[in-house]
């Protein structure tokens, strides 16, 4: 009898079968088979949901409640809609130190007002001790769309690019667990992405948050809507030297590391320079680039393609396992 495996909740390609196999099948109608971080409702507004599990509850740069707060109203970001309202639900083990949970909820507290949302309903629930893992959090968000992510408009000469340095989370949250015998001042990147929110109004085509998965995964699935294939070039891929030095120790291949406050924008053709300069006027954008394009000339429809460091080409697929249990 076939059993739930913790890849199952990596974002990666068994994440992606068992949406396409089960969930869709279920559930399917035309806002959820869009498959966007929020479903886009009618009157312009936009929902979505998620839930947190991460191990420690504490890391470098964030904790759960940062984690909780953001995310959810990045999804509402990358889906192009401005965020307005959460709900915050608890599910406590019995035990739990009340000092942890309080220190969480002024993470939550912090984290609303620095994103400009407010939570207006929420609900909490207590598992027996070994019934649960201290706190989970699931979220959702509701915002009002300023557009519309347009898939169908993305042409070849259209280019993308990614708002900052990918990995740190995860080497963050690693690192906390202290596992390896590893020691950096790496810091989770976890922070709200509304400076990108007028990139909309200026004809942004698609954007998508680099969480679970990675940045090959999250390209993939914009590759395999597509046409045309997808070239992204590995030397324009900004790394941190934490991240690069970990990545080579550890054999982990920084593209498939998650993130929690970075982007992938595609640009429209011609407007890439505008965009860019934009983005790297916000602190959280500072190190952005342009890692690829959209083209016709390598590849074929629907692919997904990393020109390497060495001038190969390598195809790039979603992640096929689990990197690290529990880093969202």
């Amino acid at each position: 009898m076939k059993k739930v495996s913790l890849e199952l909740g990596g974002g990666g390609r068994l994440m992606r079968d068992f949406i396409a196999e089960r969930v869709l099948p279920a559930f399917g109608n035309p806002i959820l088979g869009e498959l966007s971080d929020s479903g886009l409702l009618p009157d312009g507004l936009a929902f979505t949901t998620d839930s947190y599990v991460v191990d420690p509850l504490f890391f470098p740069g964030g904790d759960i409640g940062t984690l909780a707060v953001n995310g959810t109203v990045n999804d509402l970001v990358v889906s192009g809609a401005e965020p307005r309202f959460l709900s915050f639900a608890l599910i406590l083990e019995e035990g739990l130190e009340w000092e942890v949970l309080d220190r969480v909820l002024r993470s939550v507290r912090k984290a609303t007002k620095a994103a400009k949302v407010r939570i207006v309903t929420g609900d909490t629930k207590v598992v027996r001790q070994g019934q649960g893992d201290k706190v989970f959090v699931n979220t959702a968000g509701i915002g009002r769309s300023v557009a519309r992510p347009r898939v169908d408009r993305i042409r070849p000469g259209d280019e993308i690019i990614l708002t900052g340095a990918v990995g740190d989370h995860t080497l963050a949250v690693m690192l906390a667990r202290g596992e390896f015998g590893l020691s950096t001042k790496v810091r989770s990147d976890c922070a709200p992405l509304l400076f990108l929110l007028p990139l909309w109004k200026r004809g942004a085509l698609w954007m998508r948050d680099v969480t679970r998965g990675g940045l090959a995964t999250v390209l993939f699935e914009l590759a395999e809507r597509l046409p045309y294939p997808v070239l992204v070039e590995e030397d324009k891929v900004p790394l941190s030297r934490a991240v690069r030095g970990a990545s080579d120790l550890l054999g982990i291949d920084p593209l498939y590391m998650a993130c929690e406050g970075k982007a992938v924008i595609v640009a429209p053709k011609g407007r890439t320079a505008d965009f860019l300069r934009r983005v790297r006027g916000h602190p959280l954008g500072r190190k952005a680039e342009v890692i690829g394009r959209v083209q016709k000339k390598i590849g074929r429809p629907g692919e997904l393609l990393l020109q390497t460091a060495a001038g190969g080409l390598r195809l790039l697929e979603p992640l096929t396992s689990e990197l690290l249990p529990r880093i969202c």
